[in-house]
């Protein structure tokens, strides 16, 4: 690899290590465990690739980076927790009628900014989760497929995490050939 400053570096997560889920927990620890391992795990995945390498396309005739990656898991952190089950009222992110697949296609913006704005989601993912009762609550706004669990948030978010970890491991091996986290 050619000398590159360290600030040309990605720095996802303050401390990516991983937190290895409790074989032991209730329900609730060990979903949000196994979130958070999956979150940890795609924060490792980018953990010092070149900024101009996250936003390459290095799996033609794929458009997926790992900056699109990390776009679109952010946006997809705040549908699911703050939209659609919180209900708040926040913009999209990195999404429009318009323009669908911007978080994939619109590569734009600062590295850095994109990883602030991806923890902070899953800080507030975090925060909504806590705050609910139970499981079992239901959804402030029905889906289009009808009514939905925080449990079903949680199981939807480790599944979309897992998929984009197995992206995310590809685009790696092929930015510089690290793979298996």
């Amino acid at each position: 690899m050619p000398d590159i400053p360290a600030e040309n570096f990605s720095q996802p997560w303050p401390d990516a290590s991983r937190v290895e889920p409790s074989r032991v927990a209730d329900e609730r620890e060990t979903l949000t465990a196994f979130l958070d391992w999956h979150r940890a795990t795609f924060a490792l995945k980018c953990e010092g690739v070149a900024q101009k390498q996250m936003s390459e396309k290095v799996i033609p005739p794929s458009g997926l980076s790992l900056h699109g990656l990390l776009r679109h898991l952010a946006a997809v952190e705040r549908w699911w927790f703050r939209q659609q089950f919180a209900g708040e009222d926040v913009a999209n992110l990195y999404y429009s009628d318009d323009d669908p697949d911007q978080d994939f296609d619109s590569l734009d913006g600062d590295i850095e900014q994109a990883f602030g704005v991806w923890r902070d989601e899953c800080d507030e993912s975090r925060r909504i989760v806590a705050a609910a009762d139970w499981l079992d609550q239901r959804g402030a706004v029905p889906s289009r497929n009808g009514p939905f669990t925080l449990r079903w948030v949680l199981v939807q978010m480790i599944a979309e995490y897992a998929r984009h970890n197995g992206h995310a491991d590809l685009l790696r091996e092929r930015i510089d050939g690290a793979s298996g986290y």
